[in-house]
C-alpha cells in the first residue's frame, strides 16, 4: 500500500454492535412495537436476552437471522441503513 493512500479508519467491533442494537431497536419500532418485550414474546426470543441485542451485546449469526426474518427482510435489507 503507498502511502499516498489515507488510511480508512474502521469502526471498532463494540461500534458496529452499537450500530447493529440500533438498527434492530428501530426496526422493532416501526414494526409498530412499543416494547422490546412484547417483540421478544411475540418472536419466540427470551426477553432478556432480545433487550441485549438492542443494547449493542454480542449476538450469534443464528439469531440475528431470526431476528431479520421475524422482520420480514433479507440481509441484504436489513445492512442497507444504519451502518454508514
Amino acid at each position: 500500500m503507498s502511502k499516498s493512500k489515507k488510511s480508512l479508519k474502521l469502526p471498532t467491533e463494540e461500534e458496529y454492535m452499537k450500530m447493529l442494537g440500533k438498527r434492530i431497536r428501530e426496526l422493532r419500532i416501526e414494526h409498530g412495537y412499543s416494547s422490546h418485550e412484547t417483540f421478544a414474546y411475540a418472536h419466540d426470543f427470551p426477553r432478556t436476552q432480545y433487550g441485549r441485542y438492542e443494547r449493542g451485546h454480542n449476538i450469534t449469526f443464528v439469531n440475528l437471522l431470526k431476528i431479520v426474518r421475524a422482520f420480514g427482510m433479507t440481509l441484504e435489507e436489513f445492512f442497507s441503513e444504519g451502518f454508514e
